[in-house]
């Protein structure tokens, strides 16, 4: 199910072909079988153990291994890959931690019970809320979390992680430190006929070209190399509370062809030089949890060799929700997709 090499085959969206639509984890809570999809990725977590390591031997001296137990708050738990890396890293350092496993989802919080009930014991405390409302009994020297979405931020990370940074203490880390989306102009009528076919009863006879869609990127040309889009900071202590972007990207053709909208990737660097990418060129070998997302344009735009494409993002935000408008400004003007988040938004 892996990324690496994406060319050839067909554009196959992941999410259900009626509605293959990222999912909205702060919203809905996702279901038994998506946590066991993600929970079998054996790059991302192993990853992420080496990341807890080497932050745990850069705060913890080897004098004080005894004594300074570092207090890590998981961010979103779900059914607990993240805390038994966490656990194996603390014993990998030789370096003692106390966990708190902050879930919201119910049916994921019997699961976090269970496994402290019978595998993790006293180190691990299981907190059944919303990290955005809890109030911590002490301070986190080390926040933990795998909120990150195809397009790095669009389940809402920044927002999240924002709403929990009170629960670190002064000098405390974040994994991941940060986070960045990229964006590629790509041609597939494949990919362009599908969404076409995703055309919905009682809406915008346009509207499913309007929200973005993850895919397996098959059959399709990209025109132009990635380029970073949106990059988020964890810790951020000047942030303020709004996380709205824009962005204006340009991209230089080589060859005639037909655009159809827009494949968008993620880096993330974890702790110093730990990273995971799903951008082909940094791909995480063998890493399967996350596919490509796909902004589609509704008409088709005719690209002759040497042109440049334009296109401005943005990220609009308001307290209760976050959307993405797009537009094509060169070589010729597109109409804007989703303003004001008409047709597609991710509720907070």
């Amino acid at each position: 199910m892996g990324m690496n090499g994406a060319r050839g085959g067909r554009g196959l969206p992941i999410y259900g072909a009626d509605r293959p639509r990222p999912p909205q984890p702060l919203m809905d809570n996702l279901e038994s079988q998506t946590y066991e999809v993600f929970e079998k990725d054996p790059i991302k977590y192993s990853q992420y153990q080496q990341a807890i390591y080497r932050c745990l031997l850069d705060r913890v001296p080897e004098e004080e291994k005894d004594s300074n137990v570092q207090v890590l708050m998981v961010l979103g738990a779900g059914r607990g890959p993240l805390v038994t890396a966490a656990l194996r890293a603390s014993r990998q350092a030789a370096r003692p931690i106390r966990v708190y496993a902050v879930e919201k989802n119910p049916n994921a919080v019997v699961t976090l019970q269970s496994w402290q009930y019978e595998e993790w014991g006293a180190q691990v405390t299981v907190v059944a809320q919303d990290m955005r409302g809890w109030s911590p009994p002490e301070g986190a020297d080390v926040v933990v979390s795998e909120l990150l979405g195809s397009f790095g931020d669009n389940e809402l990370s920044p927002e999240c992680l924002q709403g929990a940074q009170r629960c670190l203490k002064a000098g405390g880390v974040s994994i991941p430190c940060s986070y960045t989306s990229f964006l590629a102009p790509i041609s597939s009528s494949k990919l362009y006929t599908e969404v076409r076919g995703c055309r919905e009863r009682d809406r915008d006879p346009e509207a499913q070209f309007e929200m973005p869609y993850v895919v397996r990127l098959h059959n399709y040309h990209q025109l132009a190399a990635p380029q970073p889009c949106f990059t988020f900071r964890h810790p951020n202590p000047e942030a303020a509370n709004d996380n709205s972007r824009y962005r204006l990207l340009a991209f230089r053709v080589d060859v005639n062809s037909v655009l159809h909208g827009f494949a968008g990737y993620f880096e993330t660097a974890l702790y110093g030089d730990i990273t995971l990418s799903i951008r082909p060129e940094t791909h995480s070998p063998g890493m399967f949890s996350w596919f490509p997302i796909f902004f589609p344009i509704k008409q088709p735009l005719p690209i002759r060799a040497g042109e440049d494409i334009t296109v401005a993002f943005w990220r609009c935000s308001t307290p209760k929700k976050v959307w993405y408008e797009w537009a094509v400004t060169a070589p010729a003007p597109s109409a804007l997709h989703n303003p004001g988040g008409r047709s597609y938004t991710i509720g907070l």
